[in-house]
């Protein structure tokens, strides 16, 4: 069986002034039909930036 939606190693860099920054590190999870997934964490850990990464909706400056 297919997935839905699956995501291997997603990795989330910014590049700035400053050099890279890490905002999503090496994460992986699947979905398949039917199922409900939730993404939660604290604040800062990287939850909108992995959903916008999967999206491809970067901002400037964002690489995956």
């Amino acid at each position: 069986m297919e997935h839905l939606l699956e995501v291997k190693n997603l990795e989330t860099t910014f590049v700035g002034d400053f050099g890279a920054s890490a905002a999503v590190d090496h994460i992986s999870y699947y979905v398949d039909a039917g199922e409900t997934v939730c993404i939660v964490g604290e604040s800062g850990c990287g939850k909108s930036v992995s959903s916008v990464s999967i999206l491809q909706l970067l901002e400037r400056g964002g690489c995956v």
